[in-house]
């Protein structure tokens, strides 16, 4: 089918080349002009100087794609083609928005006909091989409109094994690699709840292989000291254990190359998506400690002065007479 797509950054290039490998006839815009014109050449995509453009190659009922950073860049790019698509029409933010803002934006656009879909899109930057999980929320006819784009991105049924009381039978929801999750606003709630389990997968990954590295550490007596191959334990949990995942791949990838964690910032970035999923589990009262101790460490690692960890130190100090560990420095 023929869709529009904004956004050709790491994700959004990639979703274009998977779908117009997929034999999809893709109009793309990029707000840097080479990106689209390279991505163009590549592909076959048709690029277009600017939004109104891209609207006015496509045929009516029109799809477009957004693929932009979330928040005020993400409205203003929908704000724009509200102003120059028809009744009929749909748009999807493949984004990681709020859920909250997405409900909004629905509202908004069913007001001017507009279909609204939220879809939640993982998959990184290996979707283009593997195919992209997608979860998607809005009213029914928008979603059958876009139904031949989400079943080429998807991975398919055969990119898992099917499950002893499905095998055989007709195709389940979910089990394409696309789920219908519900209405505006669906899509990126469960996207978000996914990428909270993922802060606390990663947690506890980290905090595993910290204790390896630190099993030989002076404080250790020395018939309870070990020194641990990283690299090596990866790789033997990748083989038959019940915690060998896609992240623990990507973890063993990373102690096997160059210089190792060496290469690599102990700063871990926080995207929002933990936020919002404490948020939501505050107000609807439902318990997540665990994802909330991985956003918390996400937190702690931005602290580059130390300042807590001084704080701690200095107040140890003065009510205990306890010595801070010296400053290293040099």
């Amino acid at each position: 089918m023929q869709i529009g797509f904004i956004g050709l950054g790491r994700m959004g290039g990639n979703m274009v080349r998977r779908l117009s490998k997929g034999g999809h006839q893709c109009h793309v815009y990029s707000n840097k002009p080479e990106e689209g014109t390279a991505l163009a050449a590549e592909t076959g995509a048709i690029a277009a100087a600017n939004l109104g453009k891209l609207v006015a190659g496509l045929t009516a009922p029109r799809t477009v794609w957004l693929m932009v950073p979330a928040g005020k860049i993400t409205q203003g790019v929908i704000d724009e083609l509200s102003g120059l698509l028809s009744a009929g029409d749909t748009i999807i933010d493949g984004g990681n928005s709020n859920y909250r803002d997405s409900v909004a934006r629905a509202a908004t656009l069913a007001e001017k006909g507009l279909h609204f879909l939220d879809c939640g899109t993982s998959g990184g930057l290996f979707g283009l091989e593997r195919g992209y999980s997608l979860m998607i929320g809005g009213d029914d006819a928008g979603v059958a409109a876009a139904r031949p784009v989400f079943e080429t991105l998807a991975p398919g049924v055969e990119a898992a094994p099917r499950l002893p009381v499905k095998d055989g039978g007709p195709l389940q929801p979910g089990e394409a690699g696309w789920l219908h999750c519900g209405k505006p606003g669906a899509g990126h709630y469960v996207k978000m709840v996914h990428n909270g389990i993922e802060y606390g997968i990663m947690q506890a990954f980290a905090e595993g292989f910290a204790l390896f590295a630190s099993a030989n550490d002076p404080v250790v007596p020395k018939e309870r000291s070990y020194s641990f191959d990283l690299p090596a334990i990866a790789e033997v949990w990748r083989r038959g254990s019940v915690v060998s995942s896609w992240l623990l791949d990507l973890g063993a990838e990373a102690l096997a190359g160059g210089k190792g964690l060496a290469d690599y910032s102990p700063r871990v970035a926080d995207s929002g998506e933990g936020r919002w999923t404490l948020n939501a589990a505050i107000e609807q009262g439902v318990a997540t400690p665990v994802i909330a101790d991985a956003l918390f460490a996400r937190f702690t690692s931005h602290d580059d002065l130390g300042t807590a960890n001084r704080f701690l130190s200095a107040l140890r100090n003065k009510f205990g007479g306890h010595d801070g560990v010296p400053v290293k420095t040099g």
